[in-house]
């Protein structure tokens, strides 16, 4: 490791719909990277968790409070340190939002599956906010990584160890800049 990779500020997303493994694989990269993990999940407001517990989509008026708590987290980090969040960070400006906020460049990696394979995984988990029911619209306000944003793409359908593999594979081949903070 070089100097500067040692006082490389990081701020990774691991984003996608409900289902896709978002926290368990931003776990497990920030413990492979020695960085801290976030779960934008628990920054939501409670009047957001009860809507998407009813079935109800959230919309953008729900969501800013939100991305701006993210936001503030993932700038908590500091100089140095890498920060890895699980957060939906469906569309484009949703990114932007998180991006602007925090002041930081941040790194994506966007976890896909199939429809099948994810709404398997939402039916058979407990204990989560997120009803099968909203998969639908999730997948349908999913706005792909544009050319200009750093980020990969990683299949879900291997076992969560390879998918961190890929991810982590798919993060050292992003081009580097040198001040990864945004002016």
């Amino acid at each position: 490791m070089t100097g500067s990779d040692a006082a490389r500020t990081r701020a990774i997303v691991v984003m996608g719909v409900s289902g896709c493994g978002k926290t368990t694989v931003a776990g497990l990269l920030a413990d492979a990277l020695g960085g801290r993990f976030l779960d934008a999940d628990d920054l939501h407001p409670a009047a957001n968790v009860a809507k998407m517990a009813r079935g109800v989509p959230l919309d953008d008026a729900d969501r800013a409070p939100w991305l701006e708590r993210v936001a503030e987290a993932l700038a908590l980090g500091g100089p140095g340190t890498t920060t890895v969040v699980a957060c939906s960070a469906l569309r484009r400006r949703y990114r932007d939002a998180l991006r602007d906020g925090s002041g930081l460049d941040l790194e994506l990696v966007h976890l896909a599956g199939g429809p099948d394979l994810l709404e398997r995984r939402i039916t058979s988990r407990t204990g989560h906010f997120m009803p099968p029911g909203l998969l639908a619209s999730q997948l349908a306000a999913l706005e792909p990584l544009d050319d200009d944003e750093r980020g990969v793409m990683v299949d879900v359908a291997p076992p969560p160890a390879a998918v961190v593999r890929a991810a982590l594979a798919g993060l050292e081949a992003l081009p580097r800049r040198e001040d990864p903070t945004r002016a």
